[in-house]
């Protein structure tokens, strides 16, 4: 497990942006695939975003493509989200995760579940106002 700390999170009027970040600590994160998930009130944890361990190829969900721009740094230990064009369906709480398997990159895509990540973040509240 490598404990993940997500910041960035705020109230932010549609068509607004924010900047997410997520810091690890200890070893274990330059190697894996990290995604973003979402969870809004009474629905499900979405996926957002995942990014190879190398940070070469990104995957979006379609409601995020083309507003949502992912990255890394391994140096550094961390991971950002810069979500652009926000609306209120965008609105809940913001994880980020840590892939099960280490240089695991082939089934990476746009349908990527929750399922394969661990370390999960205590998350940040992303709220959109109309």
């Amino acid at each position: 497990q490598v404990p993940l700390v997500e910041s960035g999170g705020g109230l932010v009027q549609t068509g607004g942006s924010l900047r997410l970040s997520c810091a690890a600590s200890g070893g274990g994160f330059s190697t894996y695939a990290m995604g973003w998930f979402r969870q809004a009130p009474g629905k499900e944890r979405e996926f957002v975003s995942v990014i190879t361990w190398s940070g070469s190829n990104t995957y979006y969900s379609d409601s995020v493509k083309g507003r949502f721009t992912m990255s890394r740094d391994n140096a550094r230990k961390t991971l950002s989200l810069q979500m652009n064009n926000l609306r209120p369906e965008d609105t809940a709480v913001y994880y980020c995760a840590k892939h099960k398997k280490e240089y695991y990159s082939s089934g990476l895509g746009s349908r990527t579940t929750g399922g394969d990540f661990e370390s999960w973040g205590q998350g940040t509240q992303v709220t959109v106002s109309s």
